[in-house]
């Protein structure tokens, strides 16, 4: 009898699979895209489209997951599950432009997921937090000189951008008038023009009034964990200013957010949200290219849903915005009494997952330990 022997592959790089078994050169990259599987949700598809949609994926040897009520029409609206590999959904995209009930848009948008658009090697954000209460460090950074040496420090240390917050948004925080803000973010600002700082300078600020007096003053860019919802104007001073923003995912506000947050489909619902005010900046003026997007962790998600996040976060890229990433330090760590040192050799290990994933950039304290990382992954 003989004996199977059989291993799973694990890998990005199929191709190189392919030819180490000495599989056809001048076919081997096309055949990638027949072993390479995905699978797609598609939301609020009509009857008649989801219908449409899983007799041509049957037809390619692919699959469509529906509704069971689908098939009698008996229903409005239907998520589906596309699913095959790439070769299959390409024929399917092709096919769908020759199909009625708005189809053949829908073949474009899965097209576009196919291209699987890169935005480059991940980027660091330190954090620099000039709050008396911040979770980790509140109180290092309030004054003017200490705040001054730090920032110079996350620049020495390698940091791509740093973000300058004068608010802290932890769990149950208070909210900071606008003026106690910039009395202590615009000194700060003063003292990166002085000394010809460089580094991309982002402000972590929910207020219009805070984000327009620093973009004045010499900021580059808007971190809203509000996702623009906190304040009415926001969305007009990003667009005015013509600026990158940070839109964050935060079910509820600081005082309330973590007590008992609930999801019926969490992944789902940070999309669908994320999706809907990507729209909402758009209308009112913010060009995507200057979107980017946060899942938000620790903002309205227990220890469990944050860990999903950090495991499906490149579900996220399907809405074609860089993804920022923040977990340092917090408490889906499960390490409230450590002390910062400790905290961020764990924050390094997580966040060697979220390169893994793609992640455009990842919001730390440590910086030059997260820049060692990179630098030894060679992103």
């Amino acid at each position: 009898m003989h004996d199977f022997v059989l291993k799973e592959l694990k890998t990005d790089d199929l191709l190189k699979e392919l030819n180490a078994i000495d599989f056809d050169k001048s076919y081997a990259a096309r055949a990638c895209d027949k072993f390479e599987y995905k699978n797609i949700k598609i939301f609020g598809l009509k009857a008649a489209q989801a219908n449409i949609l899983k007799q041509t994926a049957l037809s390619f040897g692919a699959d469509c997951a529906t509704p069971k009520s689908t098939i009698t029409g008996k229903i409005d609206k239907a998520d589906c599950i596309l699913g095959g590999s790439i070769s299959q959904l390409s024929k399917i995209a092709v096919q769908l432009g020759l199909q009625p009930f708005g189809l053949r848009k829908l073949g474009r948008e899965i097209e576009r997921i196919l291209s699987g658009e890169n935005y480059g090697r991940t980027q660091i954000m330190g954090i620099l937090n000039l709050t008396h209460n911040s979770f980790s460090d509140g109180g290092m950074y309030e004054n003017y000189e200490e705040a001054a040496t730090h920032l110079y420090k996350l620049v020495e240390d390698g940091a791509d951008m740093i973000d300058i917050g004068a608010e802290s948004t932890k769990p149950f925080a208070q909210p900071v008038s606008a003026m106690e803000q910039l009395d202590k973010i615009l000194p700060v600002l003063e003292f990166v023009r002085e000394n010809s700082i460089d580094v991309p300078i982002s402000i972590d600020t929910r207020s219009a009034e805070v984000a327009k007096q620093c973009l004045e003053s010499g900021a580059t860019a808007i971190n809203d964990v509000s996702g623009l919802t906190y304040d009415d104007n926001m969305a007009e001073v990003i667009a005015d200013f013509d600026c990158p923003v940070v839109i964050q995912h935060s079910k509820g506000i600081p005082e309330t957010m973590q007590i008992n947050p609930m999801y019926d489909n969490l992944m789902d619902e940070i999309f669908l949200d994320l999706h809907k005010r990507i729209q909402f900046a758009i209308s009112g003026g913010i060009r995507k290219e200057n979107i980017i997007v946060d899942p938000g962790i620790g903002f309205g998600k227990t220890r469990d849903h944050n860990f999903e996040i950090i495991r499906r976060i490149e579900e996220l890229k399907s809405l074609e915005c860089p993804i920022l990433l923040g977990l340092s330090r917090k408490s889906l760590l499960n390490m409230q009494e450590a002390d910062n040192e400790t905290k961020d050799i764990f924050t390094v290990a997580l966040n060697t997952l979220a390169v893994e994933r793609k992640v455009d950039i990842i919001r730390v304290h440590n910086v030059k330990l997260h820049r060692q990382l990179l630098d030894m992954l060679e992103v």
